[in-house]
């Protein structure tokens, strides 16, 4: 699988968690679940090279990264941590600019 087609698939399925756990739909252990197993993924792909090849895998990859140090279950419980996030989704979607404070890398062996 090459990186933009695994970026591209892991935007849609990290989208519709969050989104799920903002619903509370989802309980958040499931999402912090789902970031564990991509980071795992990720791993499988042997990639060295740290720099991300667009500005929406920047974004996804500081999402990742925000999720991992904050916890999923500061989407409902911090505010600013939700807005920040939910910006990082609008940008996915389209209906948003890049967001300010983003700084995301890849996650190198």
């Amino acid at each position: 699988m090459i990186i933009e087609q695994f970026i591209n698939e892991k935007i849609l399925q990290t989208s519709a968690y969050i989104k799920a756990v903002l619903n509370k739909a989802l309980h958040y252990t499931e999402l912090d679940q789902f970031v564990s197993n991509t980071m795992e993924e990720w791993t499988l792909l042997n990639v060295i090279d740290e720099t991300p090849g667009s500005a929406k895998e920047r974004v996804f990859w500081h999402v990742m990264h925000e999720l991992s140090l904050h916890g999923s279950q500061s989407l409902n419980s911090n505010l600013y941590f939700r807005t920040e996030i939910t910006t990082c989704l609008d940008f996915f979607n389209g209906i948003g600019s890049y967001p300010i404070d983003c700084i995301g890398w890849r996650p190198i062996a």
